[in-house]
């Protein structure tokens, strides 16, 4: 089923590349694909290009930096450049593809807009949506295709699948949480307000909500220290949630990891010269991962 579904999304991918060969394919090649050395380089130059953006909005909003005019006047321009410059990518992205609506309503269609959006909004509506620019931090994921780290993404659809596979345990699993937090929360409200109330002070614990959430952060074991029971019962209950938190939180793992052992004991099908991607049903003509034809033939033949 898994494998199917992958299969399907490769050759939707598949599917954008223009049918005859030409300028639209040579440049799809180059845009869309690394295996070319101009498409590696074309995908290494948007990546440093990216972590550029990122850097020069990230400074631009340190306090010492906005105090000297011309350095701000700098990051601007720099800023304006790589806008233009993603401005013309992502058009001849639409331009390249078969499908261009399709690809624009795509998720990474929706990323390349909206990782030039913000910039043109602030002639609008000003300053305040510029730090939104940040979001082409998530086309840094196009790191996996131009370093070719196929094993990794091949690991990372195998654990997407265990967590699949196992969501119905998981989702038992967080109702459970959600019931021992809503009661401790409850009773610890009750028990924090009426001890206040006995002694003339004030709990730290204002409503469920609040004590639903410093249930959470306990028994997550994370701590922070803003809210903090004072009564005895309250300690109790505190260190309940404290021990449970640890036993419960190997459970999830505990689910994924069986379905990941479970998938590594059933027989493996041939698997990708290319990127080592398994899971191929026999009738599979070309990888579901990279395009690469099974039988050793070169990608696109």
């Amino acid at each position: 089923m898994a494998t199917s579904k992958l299969n399907r999304k490769a050759k939707r991918r598949l599917s954008q590349r223009p049918e005859n060969e030409g300028i639209r394919s040579s440049l799809y090649d180059i845009i869309f694909e690394a295996e070319t050395p101009a498409g590696r380089w074309f995908d290494i130059g948007l990546l440093l290009a990216i972590l550029a953006s990122i850097t020069v909005v990230s400074l631009e909003t340190v306090p010492t930096y906005r105090d000297i005019p011309w350095l701000m006047s700098a990051f601007d321009i720099v800023e304006w450049c790589l806008t233009l410059l993603f401005t013309a990518e992502y058009f001849l992205r639409l331009a390249c593809v078969r499908h261009p609506i399709k690809y624009a309503f795509s998720f990474w269609g929706m990323i390349d807009l909206l990782s030039v959006l913000p910039s043109y909004l602030t002639l609008a509506v000003g300053s305040s949506s510029r730090s939104f620019v940040i979001l082409r931090s998530v086309r840094l994921l196009r790191v996996f295709r131009v370093l070719k780290l196929w094993r990794m993404m091949n690991e990372a659809d195998e654990l997407s699948a265990a967590v699949w596979a196992a969501r119905n345990k998981i989702i038992v699993f967080l109702a459970v949480v959600l019931v021992a937090v809503t009661i401790s929360g409850t009773l610890m409200f009750h028990i924090e307000t009426a001890m206040a109330n006995s002694d003339g002070g004030e709990s730290d614990f204002t409503s469920i909500p609040q004590a639903m959430y410093w249930a959470i952060v306990t028994m997550t074991t994370v701590g922070y220290g803003d809210i903090v029971p004072l009564s005895s019962a309250g300690k109790v209950i505190s260190a309940i949630l404290i021990l449970l938190g640890y036993s419960l939180i190997i459970v999830p793992s505990t689910f994924v990891s069986a379905e990941i052992m479970q998938r590594r004991q059933e027989p493996v099908d041939h698997a990708c010269h290319q990127c080592d991607a398994k899971g191929h049903p026999d009738e599979s003509t070309y990888c579901y991962r990279c395009g690469t034809r099974l039988d050793g033939g070169s990608k696109y033949s």
